[in-house]
């Protein structure tokens, strides 16, 4: 289980994040939601040190998540941000690479092992026929599949991704979503920020709703979407529809 336990975040003297408690299931898919700058980045930016946290704490499975040094964190929990604002001129095999650093001795030399993990990371995310190719020649779909299987050759088994699918066209978020969900099926830990809210609500295990860089609601996406919270925080309501394909969620 992955908590955050009172959590305070400053910045030059402003407080951004005051007293948020919050635990997500191990095993489970849990997406957060709000609207822009309630805090959601700030929140899960804790974890890879870009939000200082000023109060509270972070257990990870029962360990002071914050007090482990990097390469053991990064063991634990993978963390992919949100924008990417330099795209490395490397192959994409190179890119994968840098997801087995944690795991690496002083000469960071590769076994045969951690290539095999980098070719089994670049086939799920099926980027092993771009793996030659620049990463920044790349579109920008199969770009961001190329980080997260960085991520993935981390083997953690809390996987972080703020963002994942934004700015991409529909069959990209398509794939970036069931590589995610498929993560899940697998037993992982995965924590995404989606602000497509009905790909969240059809995704999740759990969905968290932040406003006003508060924990506004909690729960399964059918607890909130009975709840009005989504009306009350985004000013839209949820219906469902279904065809001969399946069930859909939509907003209106």
């Amino acid at each position: 289980m992955l908590e955050f336990k009172n959590i305070t975040v400053s910045k030059n003297g402003i407080t951004l994040l005051e007293d948020i408690s919050l635990k997500i299931e191990t095993g489970k898919l849990t997406v957060l939601i709000g609207p822009n700058a309630c805090g959601k980045t700030t929140l899960l930016q804790t974890l890879n040190g870009s939000s200082k946290v000023t109060g509270g704490e972070i257990i990870l499975n029962g360990e002071d998540y914050l007090s482990l040094p990097p390469k053991e964190r990064a063991k634990r929990l993978s963390f992919l941000p949100q924008v990417h604002s330099v795209i490395p001129s490397i192959p994409v095999k190179t890119l994968v690479s840098h997801g087995r650093f944690p795991y690496l001795g002083f000469s960071r030399r590769s076994g045969e092992e951690d290539k095999k993990i980098v070719n089994d990371a670049m086939i799920k995310t099926g980027v092993d026929e771009y793996s030659s190719a620049g990463v920044d020649t790349l579109s920008g779909g199969v770009r961001q599949r190329a980080f997260i299987a960085m991520q993935l050759a981390q083997q953690s088994d809390t996987i972080i991704a703020d963002e994942p699918a934004t700015y991409l066209d529909q069959p990209s978020r398509k794939k970036i979503t069931e590589i995610y969900s498929g993560l899940r099926n697998e037993g992982k830990t995965v924590v995404l920020v989606l602000h497509e809210l009905s790909t969240a609500l059809e995704i999740a295990d759990r969905i968290i709703v932040m406003k006003d860089r508060k924990i506004a609601a909690e729960g399964t996406p059918k607890q909130i979407i009975s709840s009005g919270i989504i009306t009350d925080v985004f000013g839209v309501g949820i219906k469902r529809f279904s065809d001969d394909e399946g069930d859909y969620l939509i907003t209106v």
